[in-house]
């Protein structure tokens, strides 16, 4: 039988596998190269990252393994925001965001021996607009200092945000129904029928 590997620290990402019904998987997170052509879409460069970190797990692992990847990030105007550097830098992030829409982008990858297969999901959201004291009083939790764009949906950040159009899940990082649908090309079944 194969066994599933998701190659991801990210702590959110091994709850919401557990969250689907997924109980049984390692976790192995290699190395991998995250540079990319910035000539790329948000979703080609999500999907590249995806796809170099499934590279460099499967040189991990057996042929057999089923291997889980993924890569979210967080664009405005098609400029990447990535994790703030410090207080000032979040402070930045969120007000350029405050009223207004961004995108976030997850490339996912399964990849099993020679066979992969890469998808990306993009799901759009609105933050209200923010004072400035409401702002600080966000960064003063601490919460967005290690997420991409400054904030966590599935956390306070819940607070910032007045809209999202496309999968929740992606915006905490696994767009799990894109990823149940393409598990099933690997035999995997989430939802069996009786």
């Amino acid at each position: 039988m194969s066994k599933i590997i998701l190659s991801s620290q990210s702590p959110r990402r091994q709850a919401l596998l557990r969250q689907i019904g997924l109980e049984d998987f390692t976790v192995l997170a290699p190395h991998a190269d995250e540079s990319y052509d910035p000539a790329l879409t948000p979703q080609e460069i999500v999907s590249h990252i995806s796809r170099e970190k499934a590279r460099a797990a499967a040189a991990l692992c057996g042929g057999e393994d089923i291997l889980i990847t993924a890569d979210t990030m967080v664009f405005l105007d098609d400029k990447r925001l990535g994790k703030p550097a410090d207080r000032e830098e979040a402070f930045r992030m969120l007000s350029a965001l405050s009223g207004r829409e961004h995108i976030v982008c997850t490339g996912v990858t399964v990849r099993q021996g020679e066979r992969v297969c890469t998808e990306a999901e993009t799901t759009a959201v609105r933050f209200r607009s923010l004072t400035p004291g409401q702002i600080r009083g966000y960064i003063a939790t601490g919460e967005p200092m290690d997420k991409a764009g400054a904030y966590g949906i599935q956390g306070r950040g819940a607070l910032l945000v007045e809209s999202i159009t496309g999968d929740y899940f992606n915006v905490m990082g696994l767009p799990v129904q894109r990823l149940s649908r393409m598990l099933e090309q690997f035999g995997v079944y989430l939802l069996r029928e009786e």
